[in-house]
């Protein structure tokens, strides 16, 4: 063979191993990116396009939205008695000015769902959309409502860990939660906080039922306020004097019935009835609807003092003197006649941050407390 044939015979060779190469090289590329793309759709697993078809892929993404300010989402009559398993009385948790509150599994959330009879009303749409517009860390959010077969119903976040009395008082059920007095401060200053936002709303927005049962806590003890706004959604559309402005609430301000109108200080003093239940641990609205006056209020507290029934038991150790007389005082100037010389919610959340950082520091830096009360001598003297 000459030369030149051998010269030819290998580069034929070279080049045919050179095409082979090439065409693994592309044939690998091709089932990488075939891979790639199969696992991007979750058509390689199974399980996971299983999963998809379920519904699991879109309800992750619908249970974010549910809390993005897009305003209230109306949900059917269907999603809802699915959710409540048909509005069974083991998924009712408790009653509120709305009605019965359910337990329901929605979107991939825990909610709560309130229900009200009634008709559908135009109102009752645009009112809910306004309130799902306010959003806070210490308000409870209204995700959505619901206007089908005579019952009208509003969506809500489901709070953990419930009311502060689950925690606050013995129900019975068990042991309640040994809150000490930072905790209550940290309660207080988030239910203050969501309050004073709600009134520096334009047009002002006033609760008008707050009280202790609408202050619910989160897995971390976060104060949020409930019902926010329910009050104004029941005068527009409930007719005059429906049986739930009948009901007596012990948290009310007396002077809405002397003066025949609610204001922003109205709030004010029902959330003073809240701070004086955080210093007793006790349920003391049930007995102090006869306060009409300064002098009355303040002998009540005096007279307590004196006998050391004011100040729970349970806060012992956990507070310094001068936290617990700030926050007393601070009671009493949201609760004093009249009401226009009560503090404003602002003021209020600004003195109670003072207090929690006076008390915090003093009590986890320096490990101040102390188990003593002070008698109403003490408290009203002067400093």
């Amino acid at each position: 063979m000459s030369k030149i044939a051998v010269i030819i015979i290998v580069a034929a060779g070279a080049l045919v191993f050179v095409i082979v190469i090439m065409g693994f090289i592309w044939f690998y590329k091709s089932c990488k990116n075939f891979s790639k793309r199969s696992s991007e759709t979750g058509s390689s697993d199974p399980s996971a396009l299983m999963e998809w078809n379920k519904g699991a892929g879109p309800s992750s993404s619908a249970s974010q939205s549910l809390f993005e300010p897009q305003g209230a989402r109306q949900f059917r009559l269907e999603e809802l008695d699915q959710a409540t398993k048909h509005f069974s009385d083991g998924n009712l948790i408790g009653f509120g000015s709305f009605g019965p509150v359910y337990k329901g599994w929605l979107h991939g959330i825990v909610v709560a769902i309130k229900r009200h009879p009634g008709a559908p009303r135009e109102e009752f749409i645009a009112g809910v959309k306004y309130l799902s517009e306010i959003r806070h860390r210490n308000l409870v959010t209204l995700l959505g409502y619901c206007q089908e077969s005579g019952s009208r119903m509003l969506i809500y976040e489901c709070i953990p860990n419930g009311s502060i009395c689950n925690h606050l008082y013995d129900t019975g059920r068990e042991a309640p939660t040994r809150l000490e007095f930072k905790q209550r401060l940290s309660i207080a200053l988030g239910a203050a906080r969501g309050l004073c936002h709600l009134h520096s709303l334009q047009p002002p927005l006033m609760h008008k039922n707050f009280k202790k049962a609408n202050v619910l806590v989160d897995e971390n003890f976060t104060a949020k306020v409930a019902d926010a706004g329910i009050a104004m959604l029941l005068e527009r559309i409930e007719e005059a004097g429906s049986s739930h402005s009948s009901s007596i609430n012990v948290f009310q301000d007396p002077e809405v019935d002397a003066l025949g109108s609610f204001t922003e200080m109205s709030d004010v003093y029902s959330f003073g009835v809240f701070l004086l239940e955080l210093i007793t641990g006790r349920e003391e609205a049930m007995h102090i609807d006869y306060l009409r006056s300064n002098e009355s209020l303040i002998q009540l507290v005096q007279s307590r003092l004196s006998s050391n029934e004011l100040v729970d038991y349970r806060l012992g150790g956990t507070f310094t003197m001068d936290g617990i007389r700030d926050l007393i005082k601070l009671t009493l100037k949201c609760m004093c006649f009249p009401g226009k010389w009560r503090l404003n919610m602002n003021m209020v959340v600004v003195e109670l941050e003072r207090i929690h950082e006076k008390e915090m520091e003093l009590t986890t830096v320096r490990g101040e407390g102390t188990s003593k009360i002070a008698l109403g001598s003490e408290l009203f003297a002067s400093k």
